[in-house]
């Protein structure tokens, strides 16, 4: 689960933003959140704001995170890293980037975190929390190594080994150094961080493919629950028609036919609509985090779907019935109907603005703001009253149709 993650000086963010999934003092909505080590830790969280305000910059800062290091061993020495640092303001353009989040992994906390820039990692840390007291994995800066002295021998010739370029814990871990592996593991496959459905299709169809009987059943009920009137499915392998373009011998594709109820001539998956396409796309990476534990990341989850079905999604994550263990779901949307104090707490809800004069985005929750119980969140947001809506200027008159 992730505690917390902040980013400073990338993209649109150029002073240190931080994101926290740890919830406030107040009980209320008790299944939206785990109680570990006394505190309530999030299921869930949304991010709303206006179009090019940071929304989808957040999520590419985790993204980049676990691609540089799942990356990182396969690195050549004089590639560069996918750092972007905040360019309008020329200090910062020359400086490097910051990065660090905090969370937990097989009932442990861990903060991991480093400082680099395109050319090079200047600083990298990784610390956990054994019996509750911090304890340094290791700690870098430049060519400066500091870990555990029982350690010092292996980690000293694994840190020769490490280009300025290349992530540290990613060469421990593939060096089978025990106490790098599970924050490795948690930040390479413990999130699921998705911008676009269609990217995810291989892997869907191939999670379908395993004939799971529990991944199966959990499709069907979530499609009968949500009224897509499909009573069964099937999912097999087949080659690709090589043609000129693509001549990869092993190259596979799926044929997919859905069963609606009361129907036996069977539709395909591309003549389905795209709503039913990207749930189905969907569907394997709830069914993966929910049972795992882990944490799905969504840029724009209402796209191509019905608020209602968005809502169902949330829901379930909000859930004691379908998550008991805290799975996360840390999505943005346009979806106002889930600007709702009945199924959101306040700490769940952030908001991302950019000021129009420096290009700099700002991140901040409605936890920030006092607001009555009984308040219709939805409609002081849609009246500006949070920010993170566009302002649009009306000259054109377009809705004035008096005649002169």
């Amino acid at each position: 689960m992730i505690l917390e993650f902040s980013i400073t000086n990338f993209l649109s963010f150029k002073d240190k933003t931080t994101m926290s999934m740890i919830g406030n003092a107040k009980n209320n909505l008790n299944d939206n959140y785990v109680v570990i080590n006394d505190k309530k830790v999030l299921k869930s969280a949304v991010v709303y704001g206006a179009n090019a305000s940071g929304k989808s910059n957040l999520f590419k800062a985790l993204l980049e995170i676990s691609l540089m290091i799942r990356n990182s061993n396969f690195t050549d020495i004089n590639a560069k890293l996918p750092i972007v640092p905040f360019k309008f303001d020329s200090k910062s353009n020359e400086n490097p980037s910051e990065f660090e989040i905090k969370f937990l992994y097989h009932d442990l906390r861990y903060v991991y975190g480093f400082k680099a820039d395109a050319k090079k990692i200047y600083e990298e840390y990784l610390y956990y929390y054994p019996n509750g007291r911090e304890t340094r994995i290791f700690d870098r800066v430049d060519n400066r190594y500091t870990y555990d002295r029982k350690d010092t021998k292996i980690l000293k010739k694994i840190a020769e080994m490490t280009a300025s370029n290349k992530f540290f814990l990613a060469t421990a871990t593939n060096w089978n150094y025990s106490k790098t592996k599970p924050a490795y593991d948690f930040l390479t496959a413990g999130m699921c961080i998705c911008f676009n459905l269609n990217d995810l299709k291989p892997i869907s169809f191939n999670a379908y493919k395993q004939n799971d009987n529990n991944l199966k059943e959990f499709t069907l009920d979530f499609l009968k629950q949500t009224d897509f009137n499909i009573e069964d499915f099937d999912v097999t392998e087949v080659k690709k028609t090589q043609n000129v373009i693509n001549t990869n011998l092993n190259s596979r594709d799926y044929q997919i036919l859905f069963k609606h109820k009361g129907q036996n001539n069977m539709l395909s998956f591309e003549e389905e609509s795209l709503g039913t396409q990207m749930i189905f796309v969907l569907i394997p990476f709830l069914s993966i985090t929910l049972k795992g534990c882990g944490v799905l990341i969504i840029d724009e989850l209402d796209k191509s779907l019905h608020p209602y079905l968005v809502e169902y999604i949330v829901k379930m994550f909000n859930s004691l019935e379908y998550n008991p263990r805290g799975a996360q779901l840390i999505f943005n949307t346009h979806d106002t109907n889930l600007l709702d104090l009945n199924f959101f707490r306040r700490d769940q809800i952030w908001f991302t603005e950019k000021n129009d004069e420096n290009g700099e985005s700002v991140l901040y929750s409605l936890n920030d703001f006092s607001i009555r119980k009984s308040e219709n969140i939805e409609k002081g947001y849609m009246l500006g009253r949070y920010g993170a809506v566009p302002f649009i200027k009306n000259d054109w008159n377009l809705w004035d149709n008096e005649e002169e």
